[in-house]
């Protein structure tokens, strides 16, 4: 039988972070928010850092311990993680400390907790909406939260804990294989301003025609579409017509994904958020071109006044290296078969996803 209690009524105590802006020295204490909270564990880097008295004075009030739940409440709301090692920090007010009655409550039991669905729809309702996200301390600590038997919240924790494990070499594993294509892309043609290997080296103007795309509302995209819309950010709806058969290599135009590359699917339409890649030089394999301006990193290019932006006249003198097509040809079988692989891990994880949500479910109801 799983009882339900409030947070507040089986944790120590639930604090937030500073309030105040530390004062900033070179070098000292780290100095932490709600962005070192992600994955389920507590990154420590940082570029900010304060004083010994600063750190004395968050310690009195919040001295942390092994064991602590950090869980972030401004800004992104509910990402969480347990304090395994302790060293002398200071927190900033994004992140609350909860500190579990542990004859009632295991740490690990409760993260996993706060990472279900129940929690997180919990916490939501909870926010403070009107300006910044957040939610108050007298508000987390109503949240309700499963309680069984605290052998059994142990029991339920070990086996949560083997799945996230086997999620996250799933997710490391599609890391690596995005380090891989870069690595394989340099190691065959090296980077362009040093050109190792001696290959031509040509404009991009010279070698496609740049267009933008036309423009699409999204009032005017049609949700039961069969065509993706792209824009700078790739698939951004989906259109009852297409603007070209074939696949193209679009880059983003403006704003935030300026310099973005993806590859369309045929039959997509591309909107004026993005310029695409028209009659490409027969020297050139579409794979190998694609990667190419994604390591040119064409939002250097963008032009700074106001929001960024680039056009075909800003990013047509960027040298191209133009290796021999056969070469370029093996890089993309390459390639075919790494995104092969990563579709398998892709697939793998999704399943796993879903088993894991499924198990955080009978756990919580009592039913695993």
């Amino acid at each position: 039988m799983i009882g339900i209690q409030k947070l507040g009524d089986v944790a120590e105590f639930i604090r937030d972070g500073t309030h105040g802006s530390p004062v900033r020295v070179e070098k000292g204490i780290p100095v932490l928010s709600a962005m070192n909270v992600k994955g389920g564990v507590l990154n420590f880097e940082t570029d900010r850092f304060t004083s010994i008295d600063e750190f004395e004075s968050f310690n009195r009030r919040l001295p942390l311990a092994a064991g602590d739940l950090l869980l972030t409440i401004v800004g992104t709301i509910g990402r969480s993680a347990v304090i395994d090692e302790v060293r002398p920090l200071v927190f900033q007010r994004s992140v609350a400390v909860v500190r579990p009655k542990h004859k009632l409550l295991n740490s690990r039991f409760l993260f996993h907790v706060t990472q279900s669905r129940n929690f997180q729809n919990q916490l939501d309702r909870a926010a403070n909406k009107s300006s910044q996200a957040g939610v108050y301390l007298g508000k987390l600590g109503d949240v309700e939260v499963p309680i069984p038997p605290l052998e059994e919240q142990r029991r339920i924790a070990a086996i949560l804990d083997q799945a996230e494990t086997l999620l996250t070499q799933r997710r490391q594993a599609l890391a690596h294989l995005d380090t891989l294509t870069q690595s394989l892309f340099l190691d065959m043609f090296g980077d362009v301003e040093r050109n190792p290997k001696g290959h031509p080296k040509m404009s991009l103007g010279s070698l496609v025609k740049l267009k933008s795309g036309d423009f699409l509302p999204a009032s005017k995209m049609a949700a039961a579409g069969q065509h993706p819309v792209y824009g700078g950010n790739g698939i951004n709806g989906l259109h009852d017509s297409y603007m070209f058969e074939e696949s193209k290599i679009v880059i983003g135009r403006v704003g935030a994904y300026c310099g973005c590359v993806h590859v369309t699917k045929p039959q997509s339409w591309i909107t004026d958020n993005a310029l695409y890649l028209d009659s490409v030089d027969q020297a050139c394999d579409m794979v190998y071109l694609a990667f190419a301006l994604t390591e040119a990193r064409l939002n250097q290019y963008a032009s700074q006044s106001g929001q960024p932006l680039i056009s075909g006249s800003r990013i047509s003198p960027v040298p191209m290296l133009v290796p021999p097509l056969s070469l370029q040809q093996t890089f993309a079988t390459r390639i075919q078969a790494i995104e092969a692989l990563k579709a398998t891990h892709r697939t793998a994880l999704a399943q796993l996803d879903a088993l894991f949500a499924s198990l955080q479910q009978r756990a919580f109801a009592g039913e695993l």
